[in-house]
C-alpha cells in the first residue's frame, strides 16, 4: 500500500503551487492566501470602494482558479498574472459604470497624522487633498504605475511585467508621471491661492 504524499504548501514556490493547483484546491488556497491582500489593496486604490474591491477581488481569484489549467509559466511571476486579471476587471468595472479613475490614498497615509497641532493638521489635510486631486487628474496608466510603485511597493521590473513594458519604459513613464504630478500639484496650489485672495 502506497503512502500518500504530504505537500508542504506553505514552503512551496508559486510555480510548484500552480502545478499542484491544477488538481489540488488546497494548493490554490495557498496562492490565494499569499496574494489576496495585495490584489484587494490594488483594486481598492483603483475603485475607491471597499464593497466593489471585495467583489472584484473575489472575481480575480475565481477567474484565476477557472483558468489555472491554461496558465503557462513564461518567466513572468504568477502574481503578475493575477495583477493583469485585476487590471482588466477594474478597467471593465470603470467602463461599465462610466466613472473616472480615482485613487484614494487617505487610508495609505494613516491616522497618525492627526496627532499634530491644529494649524499643522490643517496644512497637512490641504496637502493631502491637493495630492489626491493631482493624482485623480492623471491618466489611468499613470495612476496604476503609482499604485504599484508606492502602495504595492513593487520594483520597476515587477511593474514592467504587470504593465507589459520593459523596465526602461517603466522608468521613463515614472519620470514623466512625476513631472506631470508636480505640474498638476503646482497648478492646484496656484488655483487654491487665487481663491483664498
Amino acid at each position: 500500500m502506497e503512502k500518500p504524499v504530504t505537500r508542504d504548501y506553505e514552503h512551496a514556490d508559486d510555480a510548484q503551487l500552480v502545478r499542484w493547483a491544477r488538481d489540488d484546491s488546497e494548493a490554490f488556497g495557498e496562492l490565494y492566501r499569499r496574494y489576496v491582500r495585495k490584489i484587494y489593496s490594488y483594486i481598492y486604490y483603483r475603485t475607491n470602494n471597499h464593497h466593489d474591491a471585495e467583489d472584484l477581488t473575489a472575481r480575480v481569484f475565481y477567474r484565476a482558479y477557472g483558468h489555472i489549467d491554461s496558465y503557462t509559466d513564461r518567466g513572468i511571476p504568477f502574481s503578475a498574472w493575477l495583477y493583469r486579471i485585476a487590471h482588466n476587471l477594474v478597467a471593465n468595472w470603470h467602463r461599465d459604470r462610466g466613472r473616472r479613475q480615482i485613487i484614494s490614498l487617505e487610508d495609505y497615509f494613516g491616522s497618525g497624522l492627526h496627532e499634530e497641532p491644529p494649524d499643522d493638521q490643517y496644512e497637512t489635510d490641504e496637502e493631502k487633498e491637493a495630492l489626491l486631486n493631482a493624482l485623480r487628474a492623471l491618466p489611468e496608466e499613470r495612476q496604476q504605475l503609482l499604485i504599484l510603485k508606492y502602495v504595492e511597493r513593487l520594483s520597476n521590473a515587477e511593474i514592467g511585467q504587470i504593465m507589459d513594458r520593459t523596465e526602461g519604459a517603466v522608468k521613463s513613464l515614472y519620470h514623466r508621471t512625476l513631472l506631470a504630478l508636480r505640474k498638476e500639484l503646482s497648478r492646484g496650489l496656484h488655483q487654491q491661492s487665487e481663491t483664498e485672495t
